[in-house]
């Protein structure tokens, strides 16, 4: 019986099925948002745990701690340049390279923020970006919607393009070994047409609204892009430091270095260069304003999905969703690349990406040996990187950063409904997930 190595099965109930149902329980207080997702999370690691489902040493070696340390250092990283004030002045710089024409902004900016989020999380873009935004648009006197719409989708296209861009793709790069440059290669050029795609339908749809005065672009010109830098040393030590973990990325390809490493070594050198030569309390308050900054719930939430993901797998249930997944495509490497794309998109579009991509990895990795081995279902990871990551794109809830950015908006007084979110996600996810097949078709089965 699947789940028979777990010894002590609570009531002796069958392993597949009560692991299923804690898992579906666990998904259900994720969609109700009436809990937090990670309580949720650690509630149903605990119970695959406490149900003998599984071990503790067996929930600790279903971590994926090379994600998790990527994931930190890279916050770290995030979190020191941030002080710094680059985005800030980016945004202003951006404005006066568009000499201040709503137009040109939105154009500028959107790809600002696709660029920033390839390499940054999106959702640290967008934080700091909206901000600026709105405020150039209530001086342009212009609707603040076609920016911020355009800033949404730009943050999730641009996400997609690289390995540390989104987190489903660290998640997916770390178990199946695509690296940097794979993410890079593979994904760059067609996230590329897919964001001026999108920036073309945008323009489309809004370009005859977007007019402002010249009284009002001028004040906007006035805008001192400088005025935004507030350390210029440690600018300088954050771009060099990140400049390192992006070619430490690439050339540990070549020497058995995992992400994860080059990441913590990243966060580590910063961290030295952010408080070396201050006294003994500065250094403490400075290291424990980084650390207090960190997304500590996010990365909680990493490492319990993996412990429940890791008790479906030792129950048999991946397996089985993996043998289902082949009998509905018949075993053909095409169909079941184009079913993973579609249903990633659909599914990410109405709930977290996360726990579904966490889900997804091992249920694909049970089906390579039927497709062709390993080598040959590259292309089904990449039709999951860009299904999880374009179909944030569908709902108001479909990715943290939209949610965000709502936030701010409504406080701004311009309120983004999840009606509203829908005319304008829908058919950006539809034309998004269409191009990214048809990139996929051309490329590998043509």
């Amino acid at each position: 019986m699947p789940g028979a190595e777990a010894p002590d099965i609570l009531l002796g109930l069958d392993p597949l099925w009560l692991s299923t149902g804690i898992f579906l329980a666990t998904y259900a207080l994720l969609i109700s948002e009436r809990v937090h997702r990670t309580v949720a999370a650690m509630l149903g690691a605990g119970m695959m745990i406490l149900s003998g489902i599984i071990t503790q040493d067996d929930a600790f070696d279903g971590v994926d701690f090379n994600t998790i340390s990527l994931l930190t250092g890279m916050m770290i990283l995030v979190g020191i340049t941030q002080r710094t004030g680059i985005f800030q002045f980016v945004a202003v710089w951006v404005v006066k390279k568009a000499r201040a024409s709503p137009k040109g902004i939105l154009l500028l900016l959107a790809t600002v923020t696709a660029v920033f989020s390839a390499f940054f999380d999106n959702v640290t873009t967008v934080l700091l970006i909206v901000p600026v935004t709105l405020l150039i648009v209530e001086k342009l006197g212009v609707s603040p919607y076609p920016f911020l719409f355009a800033e949404i989708f730009a943050s999730n296209i641009g996400g997609t393009a690289t390995l540390i861009g989104d987190p489903p793709n660290i998640m997916i790069g770390s178990a199946v070994g695509l690296t940097f440059t794979d993410f890079i290669t593979e994904l760059g050029p067609i996230i590329v047409v897919i964001h001026l795609a999108v920036l073309a339908v945008l323009y489309l749809f809004w370009g005859s609204q977007l007019t402002s005065s010249a009284q009002a672009r001028a004040s906007v010109m006035a805008f001192d892009a400088r005025s935004s830098i507030t350390d210029t040393r440690l600018l300088r030590q954050s771009l060099a430091v990140m400049a390192l973990v992006i070619a430490g990325f690439i050339a540990g390809e070549h020497f058995e270095l995992q992400s994860g490493s080059v990441a913590l070594g990243g966060a580590a050198l910063l961290m030295l260069l952010y408080t070396i030569g201050r006294g003994g309390r500065e250094q403490t308050a400075r290291v424990q304003e980084v650390l207090a900054e960190l997304e500590w719930s996010t990365i909680l939430f990493f490492m319990c999905l993996f412990m429940m993901v890791h008790g479906l797998k030792a129950s048999g249930v991946l397996n089985l969703l993996g043998q289902q997944l082949l009998e509905m495509t018949g075993g053909d490497l095409p169909a079941t690349t184009f079913l993973t794309l579609w249903l990633a998109a659909i599914a990410s579009a109405v709930i977290d990406n996360v726990p579904f991509v966490a889900t997804m990895i091992p249920v694909l990795q049970s089906t390579a040996p039927e497709l062709g081995g390993a080598g040959a279902t590259e292309p089904v990871w990449w039709a999951l990187s860009l299904g999880a990551c374009l179909g944030g794109n569908g709902t108001l809830v479909g990715a943290t950063a939209n949610i965000i950015v709502a936030g701010f908006a409504e406080r701004a007084g311009y309120p983004i409904s999840f009606s509203r979110f829908l005319l304008m996600g829908v058919p950006v996810t539809l034309l998004s997930v269409t191009i990214a097949g048809g990139y996929l078709y051309l490329r590998h089965f043509s």
